[in-house]
């Protein structure tokens, strides 16, 4: 099996530190479904402001895309595409707000920066219309298509969550290590299925994980005091070169896909049949029988990819969405409840 070299891999080591629809007289207003023209009226521009800033980022700081599709999964997993990760903890409170907690402290602020400046910007425009929620998913969408990725329609009305709360993170977002069994059943109580999750893992194809994250199938891989047997061997030893046992530093990234690091492509897929996985959730796809024929499928074509992508992000988007002001709110400053 041929196996490609790693001079970037090297290289990225050291360089990378709504308005409600009314009904009959004295009924109570419902808010708006979702849908792709839910701002046509009151914000019809709010995709193109949006654009201008997720452009701008992206040439300025290519890490902005990444970090923000990752700022979503977290966010939608966790109680629901509400924006409450973007929660900012209050000072003396006994509980800590979404984005404090220990699974979101590696969140990249070129994320949380990318919705800042996107908001603000649509704030000008359109002052108090268009949700958090909204922005960050359009974000999202701006990246993976600006990485090389499909452009896809995105429904909105989302409105942002009044909840933010760190111990609900650890629970609903996947490790690293995660079983196959573990991933599926986290995802089905998303309302994901099989084929949707491992799709959505799909978005690795660019982004990084800091070494604590694999070291453990460098050197001791299930206790064994021996690396993962399911890794490519040349790329053990370019990761082993940077991320010893013990001692090393902290800040150390690697790409989980080392081929096409900044490209949203199927590449990730080929990779792991090549057991050039990162993540050990992530190379377990290749293993079992349930997830294997889907990443065998999507490594083989990548409109495939794109389409079982783009479904699976519709689905995860819309998942618990908060709709009305009896459950939501539109925050001027994304950090701060209303």
């Amino acid at each position: 099996m041929s196996v490609p070299s790693f001079p970037f891999l090297f290289f990225v080591f050291f360089t990378l530190s709504g308005s409600s629809s009314c009904l009959a007289k004295n009924t109570t207003r419902q808010p708006r479904q979702l849908s792709l023209d839910y701002y046509a009226k009151s914000c019809p521009l709010v995709e193109q402001l949006v654009g201008s800033v997720t452009s701008q980022q992206f040439k300025e700081s290519p890490v902005s895309g990444p970090a923000t599709i990752r700022l979503l999964f977290h966010d939608c997993f966790v109680e629901g595409c509400d924006a409450s990760i973007l929660i900012a903890s209050k000072p003396g409170s006994k509980e800590l707000a979404e984005k404090d907690a220990e699974d979101n402290r590696e969140l990249k602020v070129e994320g949380f920066e990318t919705v800042r400046k996107a908001k603000e910007l649509v704030e000008r425009k359109c002052p108090g219309v268009v949700s958090c929620a909204d922005i960050l998913v359009i974000a999202a969408r701006d990246y993976v298509h600006l990485a090389g990725g499909p452009y896809y329609q995105v429904k909105k009305g989302r409105w942002d969550g009044k909840i933010s709360m760190a111990s609900r993170v650890g629970p609903n977002i996947p490790r690293e290590n995660s079983t196959v069994d573990q991933l599926i059943k986290l995802f089905n109580l998303k309302g994901l299925t099989v084929k949707d999750m491992v799709a959505l893992s799909g978005a690795h194809t660019i982004g990084f994980a800091h070494c604590k994250h694999f070291v453990t199938r460098l050197y001791n891989y299930m206790g064994k005091g021996q690396p993962d047997p399911n890794m490519d061997p040349k790329l053990l030893h370019a990761l082993k070169m940077y991320c010893p046992n013990f001692g090393g530093n902290l800040d150390i990234v690697a790409p989980f896909d080392a081929t096409t690091t900044f490209i949203f492509d199927h590449a990730y897929y080929g990779n792991l049949q090549k057991k050039m996985g990162l993540l050990a959730s992530d190379q377990a796809l290749t293993l079992d029988p349930r997830t294997k024929p889907i990443v065998q499928d999507l490594a083989s074509d990548k409109q495939k990819f794109f389409q079982a992508f783009v479904a699976a992000m519709d689905k995860l988007t819309t998942v618990k969405v908060i709709r009305g002001k009896r459950h939501g709110e539109k925050r001027k400053d994304c950090t701060m409840h209303m």
